[in-house]
């Protein structure tokens, strides 16, 4: 008989429910939320699964790569989706979120999530830490300035000195033992500043051993940043049947709200991965601001900011910019520029 398998994870246990063909239960229980545990407990209960659904959650990733490793036909499933199924029961239970998923998987009624390789999930890590890091240190160099405003010291910008030699010029004059305090602050700047170069170097270090990183750092505006956090956002660029639909999976695309006579666009949706977002947009403002070069990316990016906005005009370019990377990634092509249009030139 074919079964169907819900999973309801949780840091420590997960629930497990067992269905038939027929909709009806199995088996229900418990087991630890390990691999090893979730997979025992389906070998024992439920041998001849067809599906085995979970949600996409923190500790999705590791659960679904080692499940596919022993063979077992897991799915990760869209939270979002899930959950509007999930609020139809009357109590809210891990019990009942197991049979509820298991029952989704059962009917096939769910978006099914694209699981990232475990190399883009190593890379992408060292893109979150790095933002982090530069999010401290802007942190701990504004606690700095505020403090050493109280004692009428004012850090402005000087040629040739850094921040860490301003700081320390300002700690000479008389302050007191707020010296001492600021000086602390001043190490973990310090440190905070070494440990965003090593990742720096590290990342430029993937860069060149990678083919595809190159590829897409031809594309004008696109830094080594950028072009990561493209490929580990994207990963699999066989996901997309269109290059067109990346720009929506990143949240590039305005929002539409149609009913009846209604019929409006709103604002970008902001779905999907906010750091690649970020990356993208710098790209396509340094393109529209930076780079002298034609191209009619740029051209077509500077008609739209006339019209509506350098803001508008970087969105919109941000979005075709993820089109064309995309384009370019399953291609195997390079950047290729254009000549400038007479009308253009002159």
């Amino acid at each position: 008989m074919e079964q169907f398998v819900g999973l309801d994870v949780s840091q420590d246990i997960t629930h497990v429910c067992v269905i038939g063909s027929d909709g009806k239960i199995v088996w229900q229980g418990t087991c630890p939320s390990t691999p090893e545990g979730i997979s025992n407990a389906v070998r024992a209960k439920a041998s001849n699964a067809i599906r085995i659904g979970l949600e996409s959650g923190p500790l999705s990733t590791w659960h679904w790569h080692a499940l596919k490793s022993e063979g077992w036909p897991v799915i990760c499933l869209d939270a979002r989706h899930a959950k509007a199924a999930l609020n139809m029961q009357m109590n809210k239970t891990d019990k009942n979120d197991a049979h509820g998923l298991a029952q989704i998987v059962k009917a096939g009624w769910y978006r099914e999530v694209g699981v990232k390789s475990l190399d883009s999930h190593t890379i992408r890590s060292m893109l979150g830490a790095r933002s982090q890091l530069i999010s401290m240190r802007v942190e701990v160099s504004n606690q700095i300035r505020g403090m050493l405003k109280t004692f009428g010291i004012v850090l402005r910008r000087h040629d040739g000195l850094s921040f860490e030699a301003l700081v320390s010029e300002a700690c000479e004059r008389d302050i007191g033992r707020v010296s001492h305090t600021v000086g602390t602050l001043l190490a973990v700047y310090t440190g905070l500043k070494a440990q965003i170069l090593c990742l720096d170097r590290e990342l430029a270090r993937y860069a060149r051993g990678s083919a595809l990183c190159r590829r897409l750092m031809s594309i004008p505006g696109v830094g080594l940043l950028s072009a990561i956090a493209f490929i580990t956002a994207i990963d699999d660029p066989v996901r997309f049947a269109k290059s067109s639909s990346v720009g929506a999976y990143l949240g590039l695309t305005p929002r539409r709200y149609q009913s009846g006579e209604i019929d409006h666009n709103g604002k970008i949706s902001k779905c999907g991965d906010p750091l690649v977002r970020a990356y993208l947009f710098e790209a396509a403002t340094t393109l529209l601001t930076r780079v002298g070069r034609w191209s009619a990316l740029k051209a077509w990016g500077l008609r739209i900011a006339k019209r509506s906005g350098m803001k508008k005009a970087a969105v919109a370019v941000a979005r075709k910019m993820a089109v064309i990377m995309h384009r370019v990634w399953t291609t195997g092509e390079s950047f290729r520029w254009t000549s400038t249009p007479e009308h253009e030139a002159s």
